[in-house]
This record gives structure tokens, C-alpha cells and sequence, in this order.
């Protein structure tokens, strides 16, 4: 239940009995307390998650496996029981010095992605597709199978094979989906990026994997407005030398619209365009109506590329594998999501965002998937809570910023919304900050599951997740992912302990999401300076966090952006967390700026730029209760100096604002590659400020 006592020192929520004992990993617990001899669940029948944690990263072959049987993963040439003779080899190693020597994971195994997403055919609904105006569409499982079937036929058709790349430039919408699932179907490889991307961004990212089908949409809506892509798309798919099919599926046209347009910008002819109904339909009439086949292929056999975000130069292309996917998610969605056939699944995201590839991997428990496409907050604030109500969803995820704005925007949806059927709202993108937690527990929903998790792209997955069986505590991700050996080193690579402040978040074991490489890294130097440098044979992410005492983490910002003013290591969520409280302040940005002392010693002052509510002005007055709210909730060290109002704060194509650009202007260094920001224009509003001369 939830706690009335809002304070650090009482959970914000805790799970019934009832419902504890209900969970999938509960359910996991009592399995392998049973057939391993694990003391996973306490003498008064509680879940020991910390005991389960300890095995299930001592014993990576066992627990991998038996995450692998309680899913019910689909796979040869045993699918029935998966004792592969060799789980993992290389387990004494996390970075990976060469491919043929580990860490390698169920190297007998032979999968298919598609196969195990697609494993339903039952006539209820498996996707659902919204946009700013509502509801457009929906497809069942039996539908879905169908539509890929045609899909996987067009792309043969089309001379794709295993390992080529099939690339979308689409917005959020059946059509991803099903063109995902055709490419992965046949053991070619996909990658995506959501059309806010500007040529140049997806020439970065898909001119370096030269995917040999594109298949983008003529635009999108956002806020109300009909952002038109065909400029881009001809400009994208005469920049790609490999290309041999485009395929355009009208979104914001008709299809003749559509086409007339195609046939007027010379893209049927010199980009081989055609429409996305004709050629499914041709490949229709061609299958005679034949079974969709799977090409069950090794477990590392690439499915993915995803994208770093690019602010520091060329995105790394990193390559993920179906089985490391695919298992990782089905463990992250079962057991610490608790996601069923019974559920039904939304995540506000792109297609550029992992957290789509994330979200779509939610068809393998036969849960709905519901897709929206538009702005968070428009055509009207309450549209994501429409949503919610229509759909009846039982799992909730949007980023924390998204959390934030909804509070400052006075959005209750427990007064104007029926969620009766909400069980678990998801947070990320970001750190969900302590009164976000709060503004769930008292505005969205009293007894719901709200779980704060963080990971990455460069894992498709996360590191710090939710725990359906055990307490929410105010501001804190609940625990550490089963099977990822989670730790926070100090910068001597001493792991430190609940109550030895914050450090670099690290893993020390390998799990089977790791990259199988990046895209033209032959030698894996790339793949290794990415994550391996800093700390041998220990994977660093890159995060600033902490362990609390509940067992949990709090994450505190990038490392990379961490703060340094007199010596002192501050992470930039510590600020945020205070600013974006204050009512008038919509969002904040922090830097750490270098300066000289009076001395001529070199030194950080903390800079905060703040962008606030219409109506609002930063004067002496808010600009002093700002810096008072820090310090009577921190630290004297994490009082800026500087305190700047802007107008806009840069961020990337995901939504992430982007500390280290913003530093780079600030001190005359050159942002390398704006084409990986949303609003670009924006850096313009930090150089040369007067505030920040010294």
C-alpha cells in the first residue's frame, strides 16, 4: 500500500501479499529454489531479491538458462530444454579482445527474433497505433503475422539477404513494427531513426551501415503541425551508393498524393521508390499464401544497430545480437516488469529511441503493444492520459522529463482519468527526480507500481530496474537487473557500498546484450576504448550513481558531465532534482565552467541556465530563492555561481539535454555534429553571454 508519510524514511508504496506472491518473479524465485537450492525466498515467504541477485550473477550459466526456460524462449535444435553444452565461454572476461574468444553466450543455440515475437496468432489485438488525434489503428496477432509474412516476401523479392541492412525513417507506427519483424524474420539486420532527423543525422548514421532497403514515410505530425520528410527522404536515398529499393509509406497523404509526388521529385526512377501497399500487395499475390519461415540463426547473429547520440563526432554504430536481445528483454519484461499476455504495454518513444526496440520486444510475453506517434502534451495536455483511459494499459512509460512537465502543467489524472487498470508506470530517459515519485504517488495513482529504471542504448536494456515484490522508496531505482554485476567503483576501481557517496557505475561480469561489435571496428580498438579503458576488463557506462541502503541506486547524471567546483565531484541530477521543483522553472541545464581563481589557480564554478514558465522572469528575487532551495537541500558546493535564464535548452533527437555541448560553446570549443540535436539553433543562445565572462 501506499504510505502516507511522504518522507525518506517510509516507502512511497509497498506491493500486498497477494500480489508479491502473484509475481512472475516470485513465481522465478520458488522454481529455482527448488531445482538449484537457492535460499531465494524468505522464511516468512518473502522474496530475498538480494540473495536472488548474488546467485543469479555467481552463476550466470545457471541463472541465464533458467531465465531462459521460465520464458519459454523458442529456439533449436532442442526447444524444449536448452541444455546447451556451452552457455558462455569467456566468463573471466567482460571485454571483448576478440570475438572468437568470449565472452560468448549459448554458442549452440540457433534463434529467431521475429519467430519469438510472433509466436501468437490468437484474433485479439497485438498492436495499437495513436496519434495526436486519437486512435488510428490496430492489428491482431493472426493480422500482424500476416502483414510480415507479406513483408518478408517483398524484401526477398528486393534481393535482401542475411546481413544486409533494412533501414527505416519512420515515424512511430504499425509499419516499423512489421518491417522490423520481416528484416529480423530472415536473419537481415535493421536499423531505425525516428524523421525529426535532419539529412545530415541520417546520413551519419545510415551512410555508414549502406543499407541496401529504405523504407520512409512522406512525414509526420507533431504539436499540431504536418512536418513534411520526401525533401529529406530524396536527399537521403541519393546520398546511399548500395541503395536498391525505397519504400514510402504515406502518413500524411494519399497514397495517389503520395505517389504523384514521388513521380515529380524523379524518385520512382532514380531511387527505384515505390509505394509501401503495392509492394506488399505484390508480394502478396506472390506467397500463394504460404507459412511465414523463421531463419533460426547463432544467438549473436546481428539484429540491431543502434546509434550513440553523436554530439562528440561520427554516432558509433553498435551492433546488437537477436538472442542477447531478445533474452535480456524477456527477462527484464517478465520478471522485473512482471508483463503478461494479460497486459497491455505503452512507452513514449520514437523510433530512434532503444526504448522502441524495447517496447516492441514486448510482443514475445503475447502483451498489446500500444504505439503513439506526436507530441507528449499537444494537441491538448492530457492526451498520454487518453490514452491511458481508451486503451485500458496496465503498463505506463514515459521519460521523467515528461513527468515533470506533466506536474508543472497541473495535470492530475486520478481526478480526470479512469485508471483502474494502470499497474505500473515506468520512468527513464533520465533521473526520475524525488518529486516526480512524489507527483505519481499523489496526482497519477496511489497503489501503482512505479518502477525507475536506467540502462542504454549501448546495452538495448538496462542495468538498474523494477522490482514488483518490493517497496518504492522516494527517489531511488529499486534494484540492480538480475544477472548484471552492478557496482560503483571510486576512481581507484574500489567498489564502494551504501553510504560511501557516488561513483562510476560499472559492470564486472559479462551479459549477454553486450554488443557483439560495432559496425566497421574489425578489430574491436573502438568497441574497447568505448567502455574497457578507464577500468580493465570492467565495463564503465558512463553514469554518476550511488547504492542506497534499501539495496537500490540513485543515479546522479553522466560522469562525463559531473561537476568539480573546489575539488568536489557533483553530479548534475543533485541540482536538478532542487531547481525543477520551484514552480516557475520549466527546466534547467548545468555546466561546470573553468575559470581562474584570484590566485591564477585553475578552478569549476557551477553555471545554471534555466528556461521558465511563460510569465516568468529571472530577477534577483527567484534568483536568490533558487540558490537557497539548493543549498538548504544540498550542499554549500553545489550553489551555482551563476545563475542565466534562456529561452530554449538544447537537447538530442531523444529528448536528452546535452550538458556537453552547451559546455563546448560555452567555452569557444566547436560542437562537432549538431545534426544529432532537435533544436540545434538553440546552442546559439549560449555563446557569448555576458553573465558568463570572467
Amino acid at each position: 500500500m501506499a504510505s502516507d508519510a511522504r518522507t525518506m524514511n517510509a516507502p512511497l508504496w509497498m506491493p500486498s501479499a497477494e500480489r508479491r506472491a502473484e509475481s512472475q518473479l516470485y513465481a522465478f524465485a520458488r522454481r529455482i529454489g527448488n531445482s538449484r537450492n537457492v535460499d531465494a525466498i524468505k522464511p516468512d515467504g518473502r522474496l530475498d531479491y538480494e540473495a536472488l541477485h548474488a546467485w543469479s550473477i555467481g552463476h550466470p550459466r545457471a541463472f541465464w538458462t533458467e531465465v531462459w526456460r521460465f520464458c519459454g524462449v523458442v529456439a533449436g535444435p532442442r526447444p524444449d530444454q536448452p541444455a546447451w553444452d556451452e552457455v558462455l565461454i569467456g566468463d573471466d572476461r567482460v571485454a571483448p579482445p576478440d570475438p572468437s574468444l568470449g565472452p560468448r553466450w549459448f554458442r549452440d543455440a540457433r534463434l529467431n527474433f521475429a519467430e519469438n515475437l510472433l509466436r501468437f496468432r490468437e484474433e485479439r489485438e497485438a498492436l495499437v497505433s495513436w496519434g495526436e488525434n486519437g486512435r488510428l489503428a490496430s492489428l491482431t496477432f493472426r493480422e500482424l503475422h500476416q502483414a510480415v509474412a507479406r513483408v518478408t516476401v517483398a524484401l526477398k523479392a528486393a534481393g535482401v539477404k542475411q546481413g544486409d541492412r533494412v533501414a527505416g525513417f519512420l515515424p512511430n507506427i504499425p509499419e516499423a513494427v512489421i518491417a522490423m519483424l520481416a528484416t529480423a524474420s530472415m536473419g537481415a539486420v535493421w536499423s531505425s531513426c525516428s524523421p525529426d532527423f535532419g539529412v545530415n543525422g541520417v546520413l551519419d548514421r545510415f551512410g555508414q551501415i549502406e543499407p541496401k532497403v529504405l523504407i520512409a514515410a512522406d512525414g509526420y505530425r507533431y504539436a499540431g503541425k504536418l512536418i513534411d520528410t520526401l525533401e529529406r527522404v530524396r536527399s537521403v536515398a541519393a546520398a546511399l551508393p548500395r541503395l536498391e529499393r525505397l519504400v514510402l509509406v504515406p502518413f500524411l497523404r494519399s497514397e495517389d498524393e503520395v505517389a504523384d509526388a514521388a513521380e515529380t521529385m524523379n524518385l520512382t526512377r532514380t531511387a527505384s521508390a515505390v509505394l509501401w501497399t503495392q509492394w506488399t500487395a505484390a508480394a502478396g499475390h506472390g506467397n500463394g499464401g504460404s507459412p511465414l519461415e523463421f531463419a533460426r540463426l547463432p544467438f549473436d547473429h546481428p539484429l540491431f544497430i543502434m546509434y550513440s547520440s553523436g554530439t562528440t563526432g561520427l554516432p558509433k554504430c553498435m551492433v546488437h545480437g537477436a538472442g542477447g536481445t531478445l533474452l535480456q528483454h524477456q527477462k527484464e519484461h517478465v520478471l522485473h516488469t512482471d508483463l503478461s499476455s494479460r497486459d497491455r504495454i505503452f512507452f513514449f518513444t520514437t523510433c530512434g529511441w532503444m526504448m522502441w526496440n524495447w517496447l516492441v520486444s514486448s510482443l514475445a510475453v503475447g502483451a498489446t503493444v500500444v504505439l503513439y506517434d506526436g507530441a507528449p502534451l499537444a494537441p491538448h495536455t492530457s492526451i498520454l492520459w487518453d490514452l491511458a483511459e481508451r486503451e485500458r494499459l496496465t503498463v505506463f512509460g514515459v521519460s521523467a522529463k515528461y513527468l515533470t512537465l506533466a506536474e508543472k502543467e497541473g495535470l492530475v489524472p486520478r481526478e480526470t482519468h479512469d485508471l483502474s487498470a494502470l499497474r505500473t508506470v515506468l520512468s527513464t530517459g533520465s533521473p526520475l527526480a524525488p518529486s516526480g515519485f512524489e507527483y505519481v504517488y499523489r496526482d497519477v495513482k496511489t497503489e501503482v507500481h512505479l518502477a525507475s529504471i536506467s540502462g542504454g542504448t549501448d546495452i538495448i536494456s538496462c542495468f538498474a530496474l523494477g522490482n514488483p515484490t518490493a517497496a518504492v522508496w522516494r527517489g531511488e531505482l529499486q534494484c540492480r537487473g538480475l544477472g548484471m554485476a552492478v557496482e560503483i567503483f571510486d576512481h581507484n576501481g574500489n567498489a564502494q557500498r551504501a553510504g560511501d557517496g557516488p561513483g562510476e557505475l560499472v559492470c564486472t561480469k559479462p551479459f549477454p546484450s553486450m554488443p557483439v561489435a560495432f559496425w566497421n571496428d574489425p578489430t574491436g580498438a573502438k568497441y574497447r576504448e568505448a567502455y574497457f579503458d578507464h577500468f580493465p576488463n570492467v565495463w564503465r557506462h558512463g553514469d554518476w550513481a550511488e547504492l542506497t541502503e534499501h539495496g537500490g541506486l540513485v543515479i546522479t547524471g553522466r560522469s562525463d558531465a559531473t561537476l568539480n567546483p573546489g575539488g568536489v565531484r557533483i553530479g548534475t541530477a543533485e541540482i536538478y532534482r532542487q531547481v525543477e521543483q520551484l514552480p516557475e522553472i520549466l527546466e534547467s541545464l548545468v555546466i561546470g565552467q573553468d575559470i581562474k581563481t584570484p590566485t591564477g589557480e585553475s578552478d569549476v564554478r557551477v553555471v545554471l541556465f534555466v528556461r521558465l514558465r511563460e510569465g516568468n522572469t529571472l530577477d534577483d528575487a527567484l534568483r536568490e530563492r533558487i540558490k537557497r532551495h539548493i543549498r538548504e537541500n544540498t550542499t554549500p558546493h553545489h550553489i551555482p555561481k551563476v545563475v542565466v535564464q534562456v529561452a530554449d535548452i538544447p537537447r538530442t533527437i531523444s529528448g536528452k539535454i546535452t550538458e556537453l555541448a552547451v559546455r563546448n560553446v560555452v567555452h569557444g570549443r566547436p560542437v562537432k555534429n549538431t545534426e544529432a540535436l532537435a533544436n540545434p539553433q538553440a546552442l546559439e543562445l549560449f555563446r557569448d553571454l555576458p553573465e558568463l565572462q570572467t
